[in-house]
This record gives C-alpha cells, structure tokens and sequence, in this order.
C-alpha cells in the first residue's frame, strides 16, 4: 500500500523508487501483486507516467488516512525507544508526593525533559493492586511483607515519633508513663495503611490500649490538628520538617527502642526498570540522605 501510495502521488515508478528506497522493477512487481489480489487494474500506463483510473482513485481515498495513522504510529514508537522518551508511570504515598517527589522529578526532567511521567496518589495496599494490573510502573511508599509477586528495593528508612504542639506538657522531656501515654487522645493515619499497622503493634507489645483515637486520611491535617493541642501523633520527622524548623510541633521518641519504617520501591517480580526509572530510584535515595529520618535528626529529642 505504501509503495501504491507513492506511485499515486509521483505519477511515476522512477521518483516513487527513488523516495520509497527501492528499485523500479520492485515497485512493478509490487504493483502487480496488488493488482492481481484485488483482481482489477489501479494504474492507466501512458508512456513512463502512471496514472490513477477509477479503481485506483477509490483505494487510495480508503487506504490514505489509515496509512498516515500507521506512519505516526511508527515515528511514535522510534520515538519512545529513544533514550529520554521512556514514560515513568509511579505510584507513590502521598506524604511523598508532597515531600519527595517534587525536587526528584524536577531533577529527573532537568536530565531527560522528553520523558512522560504519571503519579498516581495512594498508600501501599492500594499500589499493589495498580502493580498487578499494570496502571502504574513503580511503586514507592513503605515495602510490603515478601512477596512472590513482587519485588522490592529498599531507599531509605526513618523514624517515628510522637509529635506534639509545644505548649503539651511532653514538652518539658520529663519520662513518659504508659499510664499517660494511653490516656493521651492520638490522632493517627487511616487504619488501612502500613503506618497504622506497625502503630498498633507498637501499642499490642506496651499492652496499651489507646483511650482515643482520632483516624484522618492526610498528614497535612494531622499536623493541624497537632498544633492545636487536640491531641498528639505519630509522625516521621521528615514529613514535619517545617513545622520543626519554626518552632511549631515538637517531637520525641514514644520509648528506647525505635520504631522505624522501611521505605523502598516496589515492581511486578521480574520486571526490568528502563534507564528513566532507574535514574528515578537513584535520585529518591540521593533525596533521602538530606531528608530528616530519625530521633537524630529532631534538635533536643528526649525518650
């Protein structure tokens, strides 16, 4: 059809050889196949010109659009298999939507502006799933259990401590009782997250059950409502670096032994990450080195 096309159009077997790359007698015999699978002639032969008849006007008012459909399609697949045109598809929790992946991506599009990037927002259990049914390439949030189906790579781990407004009478980092720290209404993350999990088995090992528990979907309002004396939480210290630096929520360590949390990627098991996406975990665990992760990181944290 391409080489029915360019004859159309040059009215000649030499000029269309001579764009299409190929011999004259190629294009004759190519004609001639078509022509005999049709079963109707598509060209008036008038010396060395090729003229279209009425059978040839109507294929190639048929075959046109489609052939320039599959000519775009073509150049779009050379140019996704260029380097810096891969697409990164991440799914990733939203405290690193908010604090990680704007300075990652700006980075990553510096070095390779061509590349098309999609975020999908969501906690772990609910990235798993997108894995499994290929909306999204990477996901980055804290790592699941082992499992078959996936595999992992870790980037960084951090902390958790209990946040608090600094009029909470925590803040004078006198000890801690088990007997306060149960009465101590929390504001937490939503239950089905990985956080909320290793939250309650922190609380299952003290043998405490907290007295209130106020369940928000988002870290931003948590930290409002922190400030606010309504209560206190349990909180990475990066995802409250401001409020730390202005003075406006305190931290510190709910006991001796660290509750830590490690983050990493997660991919279908198997699959092997493009050179885009392998800059992508590069430049979050460059990231994370200048993020603050632990007790160490929180200016006089006391246990």
């Amino acid at each position: 059809m391409r080489v029915f096309c360019s004859v159309a159009k040059h009215g000649s077997l030499a000029l269309a050889a001579r764009e299409l790359h190929l011999t004259p007698s190629a294009l004759s015999h190519s004609l001639k196949a078509l022509e005999t699978h049709l079963g109707c002639r598509l060209f008036d032969r008038a010396g060395n010109k090729m003229l279209l008849n009425q059978a040839g006007e109507q294929l190639l008012a048929l075959v046109r659009d489609p052939l320039a459909a599959l000519a775009a399609a073509e150049d779009t697949m050379k140019g996704l298999a260029t380097w810096g045109q891969a697409r990164l598809r991440i799914g990733a929790a939203a405290s690193a939507c908010q604090h990680i992946l704007p300075a990652v991506l700006r980075e990553l599009k510096r070095q390779h502006p061509r590349a098309l990037i999609q975020v999908e927002s969501g906690d772990m259990p609910d990235m798993l799933p997108l894995l499994e049914q290929n909306r999204i390439d990477l996901a980055l949030g804290i790592l699941p259990e082992r499992d078959p189906r996936f595999d992992t790579r870790p980037v960084f781990r951090d902390e958790l401590l209990l946040a608090f407004a600094p009029s909470h009478p925590w803040a004078d980092g006198r000890a801690i009782s088990a007997e306060e720290l149960r009465k101590q209404p929390l504001i937490l993350y939503q239950r089905n997250s990985y956080t909320a999990r290793l939250v309650d088995e922190f609380f299952r090992k003290l043998n405490l059950v907290p007295s209130t528990v106020m369940e928000v979907a988002s870290t931003e309002a948590i930290k409002e409502l922190v400030k606010l004396n309504l209560g206190v939480s349990v909180l990475a210290p990066w995802v409250a670096d401001k409020e730390l630096t202005r003075g406006s929520l305190r931290m510190r360590p709910p006991g001796l032994r660290p509750l830590r949390r490690q983050w990493g990627l997660t991919t279908l098991a198997g699959r092997r990450l493009n050179l885009v996406e392998e800059l992508f975990c590069r430049l979050c665990q460059a990231h994370s080195t200048a993020m603050r992760l632990d007790r160490k990181d929180v200016p006089a944290a006391k246990a």
